[in-house]
């Protein structure tokens, strides 16, 4: 093996671990959004400043997850894991008791990097740790739990924040990392045979360029998309990721092995988040704000009709993974998913101010089904094309795509959606209004139909774009000419487990 590893290892204890700080992660963004209107109230703050607090959160999360990923490749994945998790409950416990909005985005951006840790090595570990069909398992495990932390965060932050208080939210979330650190003495060590120094410019280069993208796409709708201060965040951000890819062509131990993204199934599998963001994640941002807004919901309510949507994400991953064993293939399943998510975005069209829920119950459960099939599979299927001394690396890039897109394009459709909605209504303010769910401007029939044409034309774009991406991976996840008497990724040969030490 080219992978070393040492220390007692419990497989079932290592799954938990794992799963607790993954479930964690994601219910700290859902949740915290639950949490704002508190945090404003108390606080006394609105805005931008308020904002960042998930801002800042998913900025770090984005940015540091490829060099957390390297750097677990070299030091040891549990260390990394370890560190991540102590890093995040640390920041968690600073929002929790922060006097001020200031010292709270600085403890959610601290936060963030601790998820990055966590989010890329924790895949690194169970790709280390388990092989074949229990491999298949474990990733499928990994889908449910992901799904879990944002199905439960928004009502579990809603209970808490309606009895205890704001704070109890982000109180929460450092106690369960907490509890996922008593485990990690029972994860075995492992880390690439080599361990040469990290390349530290690369890694700032990165850090620098990720950020600024991401910083620019979400300040684009708050300062206009046509201002310098935009314009010069998204060129600069370009132009270091430009610089990052052709330092790391030339240093021997790069943050990122651009042999990784020559692998057209592997990078095809790491597009399959980015389009899960389009087909999925928007909705999950963008409509229950319609449902409160257009139809008139209570914010319980629209929650109650979004579990329509996020049940599919809890129970699909472990159906798909069970599939996957049994045969059937992962390109077929994640191809599938995707188109799911292209005929769930074109079918919830029938959606209108005054439809009742199950108008809305097929389209959503078709989505969620397409959001739990590729979580349950994508993720394996990708690490099975990698070398385990590079599990760390592969798993910081598939998890910087996902969490990187969904930053962008969250920034972006919301963007798209008030643009849509300034057509009807005639002016930007009033539809930036309406976008954030509040028609109390005059005339909310007309607000509403407005919100209505937006909201379906920007459903049939993201269908549109889900179709292309079903397609295109695919296509790129075809198996190489010399094998294809064979299928790989469906199923590959299996390893032989990593022992122990």
């Amino acid at each position: 093996m080219t992978t070393v590893s040492a220390g007692r290892s419990r497989p079932a204890i290592t799954l938990a671990v794992v799963l607790l700080a993954f479930a964690t992660v994601p219910m700290s963004i859902s949740g915290a959004a639950v949490a704002l209107p508190g945090i404003g109230e108390d606080l006394h703050t609105a805005g931008a400043p308020l904002q960042w607090v998930m801002n800042a959160y998913n900025l770090t999360f984005a940015s540091f997850m490829l060099v957390a990923g390297s750097a677990a490749d070299l030091v040891g994945r549990r260390r990394a894991f370890a560190t991540g998790s102590a890093v995040f409950a640390v920041g968690s416990l600073a929002a929790a008791v922060a006097p001020g909005v200031v010292l709270l985005d600085l403890a959610r951006a601290l936060s963030g990097i601790g998820a990055a840790g966590v989010f890329a090595s924790g895949g690194a570990i169970l790709a280390t740790a388990f092989d074949g069909a229990a491999r298949t398992r474990a990733f499928a495990a990994l889908g449910s739990a992901a799904g879990v932390g944002l199905a439960v965060g928004p009502t579990l932050s809603g209970w808490l924040v309606g009895t205890l208080g704001w704070r109890a939210t982000f109180g929460l979330h450092a106690a369960l990392l907490a509890v996922a650190l008593t485990g990690i003495g029972f994860v075995a060590e492992s880390r690439a045979p080599r361990r040469p120094r990290l390349d530290a410019t690369g890694a700032l280069v990165f850090i620098a360029g990720l950020g600024l993208l991401v910083l620019g796409a979400v300040q684009g709708p708050q300062w206009g998309w046509t201002s310098p201060g935009v314009a010069a965040l998204l060129a600069g951000g370009a132009g270091l990721l430009v610089l990052f890819v052709v330092l790391q062509s030339r240093s021997a131990a790069p943050v990122l092995d651009l042999t990784l993204v020559r692998n057209r199934r592997f990078f095809a599998l790491c597009m399959v988040p980015v389009v899960s963001t389009f087909g999925f994640v928007t909705l999950l941002t963008y409509l229950p704000t319609y449902l409160v807004g257009a139809s008139g919901f209570s914010a319980q309510r629209a929650g109650t009709v979004l579990l329509l949507m996020t049940a599919p994400v809890l129970l699909a991953p472990p159906l798909s993974g069970s599939l996957v064993n049994r045969g059937v293939s992962p390109r077929t399943l994640i191809t599938l998913s995707l188109l799911m998510f292209a005929g769930g975005n074109a079918w919830l069209t029938v959606i209108g101010p005054d439809g009742s829920v199950a108008v809305i119950a097929g389209p959503l459960l078709m989505t969620g089904l397409g959001a739990g099939v590729s979580f349950g599979v994508g993720d394996g299927a990708a690490m099975s094309l990698v070398e385990p001394e590079q599990a760390g690396m592969a798993t910081g890039f598939l998890n910087t795509m996902r969490i990187g897109s969904e930053a962008i394009v969250i920034a972006v459709y919301g963007a798209v959606l008030v643009s849509l909605i300034e057509t009807r209504v005639g002016s930007r303010e009033l539809a930036a209004k309406v976008a954030a769910g509040d028609l109390s401007g005059g005339g909310s029939a007309v607000l509403a139909d407005g919100f209505t044409h937006a909201l379906h034309l920007a459903l049939y774009g993201t269908a549109a774009v889900c179709a292309v991406g079903a397609v295109a991976v695919f296509a790129a996840l075809a198996p190489p000419r010399r094998n294809t008497a064979t299928t790989p990724l469906d199923p590959e040969p299996a390893r032989q487990p990593t022992k122990a030490v």
